[in-house]
């Protein structure tokens, strides 16, 4: 006899039974509509990119999270496991540019692999929902991300939220500003990006020990702590370091199309402490928080307009936003957003089956049913009535089809739903009819 092996799933993934499975594609749902609502179109790309496609793109820490994969023959070709999917749209744009029509408008929901440590929130497996758009260098790009971030935010249900919104090319203004030498701007970025986790403070203090003048890093930090919210803070960065600033003209002309749009002022704001810690970012940055209760950042994303110049021999601008949908799922459970009717399962109606003398006869119920759209399970097993009702309650399906001898033999049926147990009996020709009114609110 095999040794026994106790089951388990490895640290930091899990398994998904079917209670979980539908919340989690009821967001997966929303998100997919709303992409495309806005015109995005599916791709999937493998699990495994060579080596040489995934590094050299994230930053030094981000890079060291990355899952190598090698194994037997694979080691002539290095593999590593797929961080997030905006590299991967970066090299099918560089490998497929001749059949791709330009502006690309690209969605891709699929799992990413990352060496983190487990914790609430954060898994070493867990998927993103990703879109972007390739090639459009305007601000109209960045706009639409931003408005199609806050669509799905509202379908959602979520009360309170706000997309923080900087600019790569900004921060580095302010960094020049302040007397930061531009060698040690990625010095800069790495150390802000954690303003949310070790505070002011702490980045001052980091900054310094990076070798950053003390002065400097006052004057930076004064900057980027705005008291200001909404174009008051880009006015507030224009008086002191000068209008003349493209990431400036940028964010205007973004906040002028968000208007537009009629998002909420309420629901985005200039935040210049936000980095977004990933090396590709060029330009406009987002990030969207859920001020209460507080899991981290639920999306993220920005421009990145040099990245596919590494897979094709010149660049195209291209911006986009992911969603986690792990976090998503979580704050939605505490939050309480699940619609009611949402339960778990997918079932609607389950016909019992009394004997094997009447299985056929609640085989052609079940048939009947689905043919007209209702999710029909006929019971398979061998157990009494009071049993399959048992299952049915077990299950949470809200209607129960009886269909005894002496009801097949009177051609009718008993309809029991289960959240009220009201029952009545009908007619075989309106069974179907009756059970959907049931099935109602």
């Amino acid at each position: 006899m095999s040794k026994f092996i106790a089951p388990r799933a490895p640290k930091g993934f899990r398994d998904f039974l079917p209670e979980t499975m539908l919340r989690r594609n009821y967001v997966l749902d929303i998100i997919r509509d709303v992409f495309h609502l806005f015109g995005f179109e599916p791709i999937d790309t493998p699990i495994l990119e060579l080596h040489e496609t995934l590094f050299g793109k994230y930053g030094e820490e981000a890079e060291q999270l990355i899952f190598t994969a090698q194994h037997g023959r694979s080691k002539r070709e290095p593999l590593a496991m797929r961080y997030d999917l905006t590299v991967p749209l970066a090299r099918v744009v560089g490998q497929y540019e001749s059949q791709l029509n330009l502006p690309f408008k690209r969605y891709h929901i699929a799992p990413v692999f990352r060496g983190e440590r487990p914790q609430r929130g954060r898994y070493r497996e867990f998927w993103q929902c990703d879109a972007d758009t390739v090639g459009v260098a305007s601000m109209s790009a960045d706009a639409e991300i931003v408005i199609m971030m806050h669509e799905i935010l509202k379908r959602l249900g979520f009360p309170q939220f706000l997309i923080k919104i900087n600019h790569r090319k900004l921060l580095a203004a302010i960094g020049e500003f302040s007397g930061v030498p531009l060698e040690q701007l990625p010095d800069l970025y790495r150390s802000v990006d954690k303003f949310d986790k070790i505070g002011a403070d702490g980045v001052k203090g980091e900054l310094i020990e990076r070798g950053i003048d003390g002065e400097a890093v006052s004057r930076m930090m004064d900057l980027i702590q705005s008291k200001e919210s909404g174009e008051k803070s880009l006015d507030l960065i224009a008086e002191k370091i000068g209008s003349e600033d493209k990431g400036l003209d940028e964010l205007r002309e973004l906040a002028d199309l968000l208007n537009d749009a009629a998002v909420a002022s309420e629901h985005y704001d200039f935040d210049f402490t936000m980095v977004r810690g990933l090396g590709y970012y060029t330009g406009p940055i987002f990030e969207t928080v859920i001020s209460e209760p507080n899991l981290g950042s639920i999306s993220g994303g920005g421009r990145y307009d040099n990245l596919i110049g590494m897979f094709r021999r010149q660049s195209l601008p291209t911006t986009g936003t992911s969603f986690g949908i792990e976090r998503i799922i979580d704050l939605m459970d505490e939050l309480k957003l699940y619609p009611p009717q949402l339960g778990g399962t997918l079932v609607q109606a389950l016909v019992t089956v009394f004997n094997e003398e009447t299985r056929r006869d609640s085989a052609r119920i079940g048939v009947q049913l689905r043919e007209a759209g209702i999710n029909t399970e006929v019971y398979l097993g061998k157990r009494k009535l009071g049993r399959q009702l048992a299952h049915a309650d077990k299950k949470c399906i809200p209607v129960v089809v009886i269909a005894g001898p002496d009801e097949i033999e009177a051609g009718v049926v008993k309809l029991r739903r289960l959240r009220d147990g009201k029952e009545i009996k009908v007619t075989l020709e309106k069974a179907v009819e009756s059970v959907a009114d049931m099935l109602g609110p």
